[in-house]
């Protein structure tokens, strides 16, 4: 197949679209991971064009951003208030002359600079696209391309058969030849016209001289007073040009979207289609029923994903990764041989060997590195969490630097919020800390160093220390007979006592037994509030670890 460079593209995003019924724009609706529009651009930017003009009207500052932002380097082109997709690309070819007169007079040197750029207009073959119609490709439009010029058309449209024509325009082919004589549009078709099956898909390549002798003669005489860019088609050849088609097999790559019925459908069909290429390439998809990836995902071979999983954006899957089951994950890097479970994360790396999840969110800015583990209802952010290191379960980790091989407690969280500003928590490498720790940041955790369970971090922990902030343990017995008595736990209490061993007691329980078994009134001590010491059953009592002076005083 001849490759053909177009002159130009043009991609029709003007309509309104109100089978859409919706407050955004028909061409910015998405699927893929792509919009509509997205589609269409990208598909013309396949064929390396010399320009790519969008033509936009409705909602068009929306649709304008988002194309200039998709592709900065398209020629934005304003339709006015006059219908049809005739006077699009009218509009359209005056916007790509005036850019190729400009770029003439940029090159251009000597006297003459303005008459050479004023006779400077676009030539070549110029392809028309819709910006609804998502699952065009480029190689389909290579094909188109190659027979415009193979056959030295003037216009080459591409047609496709369906079983039900209503609402399009319908082939007028000459018998014999085949030639196209013109496009027949569903209002202005006769019964006889409404009964052809091949369709137009608004798809063609014009030349671009015969393109804009046959635009200035457009007019409005049809059932919808609108300019049809389609009765190009019987101009040309009322010149003498050659007017073919292309006709393609495959129908729901040139169907357009005009409702949220035909987005479902083409949705779906953009996904198997990604699918069966991936699984092509050797990727296990064990159900494609359920699992859904995004046009520029990127899975290496032996990639397996299991059902549930669905992968946006920009997601990278190494090689001998599993994703899933019920993991969704958007623009994160998956190294390869990790394994990611029931995660749901976004903007993050997940280093080779690595485990994620169970119900797992790892929020943008986590970097897992090697062989690490983030586990079971685990939260991260911002987080580098170095080769080998493990947050196995219960825990959150944002706005944290993790060295290598260090195991991070269960229940911990490092607390970076003082209500104004995110604070860093730095814990070293080989580190092990407790269950149930709060690291109030901003603190370092030494290499080596260890952490208490039920540790409050609020100091540096220097390398191979081990810190500790909980009191010794204090049981006070019989508390539950005075301060509960009646209720449900007083009463199992009770009987426990009553099949204890009680000579196998402390001398300090039998007589917390005792006091509790002869006290006559229950009393409830007022609650232990910051900065106030536990109030004692005896004021003659001493607090446990503490010491007495000679003179009775307590230190």
């Amino acid at each position: 197949m001849v490759t053909v460079r177009p002159a130009a593209v043009v991609v029709l995003a003007a309509g309104e679209g109100t089978r859409m019924r919706s407050s955004v724009p028909k061409v910015l609706h998405r699927l893929g991971g792509r919009s509509m529009v997205g589609h269409a651009l990208a598909t013309a930017r396949a064929l390396e064009p010399q320009r790519v003009a969008v033509v936009v009207r409705h909602e068009r500052d929306a649709v304008a951003a988002h194309v200039l932002e998709t592709d900065p380097d398209v020629l934005l082109v304003d339709q006015d208030d006059i219908p049809g997709t005739g006077r699009a690309v009218q509009v359209a070819m005056s916007a790509l002359d005036a850019a190729a007169q400009a770029a003439t007079a940029d090159a251009a040197t000597g006297p003459d600079v303005a008459g050479a750029a004023a006779e400077s207009v676009l030539a070549g073959a110029v392809v028309v696209v819709a910006g609804d119609v998502p699952l065009l490709d480029a190689g389909t439009l290579r094909e188109l391309l190659a027979a415009h010029a193979a056959d030295g058309n003037a216009v080459t449209v591409l047609t496709t058969e369906v079983p039900e024509p209503t609402g399009y325009g319908r082939i007028l082919r000459e018998p014999g030849t085949g030639d196209v004589l013109g496009i027949v549009e569903e209002k202005d078709a006769s019964q006889e016209q409404r009964a052809i099956t091949e369709i137009n898909t608004s798809v063609y390549v014009f030349d671009a001289a015969v393109l804009r002798s046959a635009l200035a003669r457009l007019g409005r005489d049809n059932a919808q007073g609108e300019v049809y860019l389609t009765d190009v088609l019987a101009i040309a050849r009322g010149d003498g040009g050659h007017v073919r088609a292309l006709r393609t097999d495959d129908r729901l790559s040139v169907e357009g979207v005009n409702d949220r019925v035909q987005l479902a459908v083409l949705r779906a069909e953009l996904n198997r289609r990604l699918l069966e290429d991936w699984m092509r390439e050797g990727v296990t998809v064990v159900d494609p029923a359920s699992t859904w990836v995004d046009v520029d995902v990127e899975l290496a071979r032996d990639v397996t994903l299991l059902p549930g999983t669905q992968l946006h954006g920009a997601t990278v899957v190494g090689e001998g990764a599993t994703v899933g089951p019920d993991t969704t994950l958007t623009d994160v890097e998956v190294g390869a041989r990790a394994t990611v479970v029931r995660t749901h994360g976004s903007l993050s790396v997940v280093g080779e060997g690595a485990t994620v999840g169970p119900f797992a969110y790892l929020r943008p800015g986590t970097d897992l590195g090697a062989d690490g583990k983030i586990g079971t209802f685990v939260e991260t952010k911002n987080a580098q969490i170095g080769t080998g290191s493990k947050i196995p379960h219960l825990s959150y980790v944002g706005d944290a630097t993790i060295g290598e091989h260090s195991n991070i407690g269960a229940a911990s969280v490092t607390v970076n919020f003082d209500g104004v500003n995110k604070h860093r928590t730095v814990i070293g490498s080989h580190a092990r800390t407790g269950s149930d720790n709060m690291f109030v940041a901003p603190v370092v955790v030494g290499d080596g160093a260890y952490t208490g369970a039920g540790t409050v971090v609020r100091r540096d922990v220097p390398p191979g220390a081990l810190a500790v902030s909980a009191g010794s343990q204090r049981n006070i017995e019989g508390w539950v007979a005075r301060s509960r008595a009646g209720t449900p736990a007083a009463e199992a209490a009770a009987r426990a006592r009553g099949t204890r061993d009680v000579a196998g007691l402390s001398p300090q329980a039998r007589a917390e037994l005792e006091r509790a078994a002869t006290a006559a009134v229950p009393v409830t001590p007022p609650p232990n509030l910051p900065g106030q010491p536990a109030q004692l059953d005896d004021p003659t009592d001493t607090p446990a670890g503490s010491t007495t002076t000679e003179d009775g005083k307590q230190r």
